[in-house]
């Protein structure tokens, strides 16, 4: 016998194939075999300048004098932040920095403290 999965929207294990879709008879939901979730495909993977991997709410070390831009006021080294965001994109850290304020970095220029 095949394994085929319970229902996501209801959770039922009354689910058959037809096809190339599964339905369930309880919900009338249809959705394809790889419509399923995968767990490590939708992680955000975010590692300092050591390799060390950074994770939401961790505190961080400036490592090299960061210019800020528009602007004449400078991060310098040493500079601890608290309770970081990671985001997709290039400056991949949003967070806020003590007599700046709201900024985002690149993760090459910090350190885990």
């Amino acid at each position: 016998m095949s394994a085929i999965p319970a229902c996501p929207k209801c959770n039922s294990e009354y689910t058959y194939q037809d096809n190339l879709l599964f339905v369930c008879p309880e919900c009338a939901h249809e959705w394809a075999a790889d419509d399923a979730p995968k767990s490590d495909d939708n992680v955000l993977t975010v590692k300092d300048a050591h390799g060390n991997v950074l994770q939401e709410g961790d505190t961080i070390t400036v490592i090299k004098d960061l210019k800020v831009k528009g602007s004449s006021l400078v991060v310098k080294v040493g500079t601890k932040v608290k309770n970081i965001r990671l985001i997709d994109g290039d400056h991949n850290i949003d967070c806020k920095i003590d007599g700046i304020g709201a900024m985002k970095l690149k993760s090459e220029f910090v350190k885990k403290a």
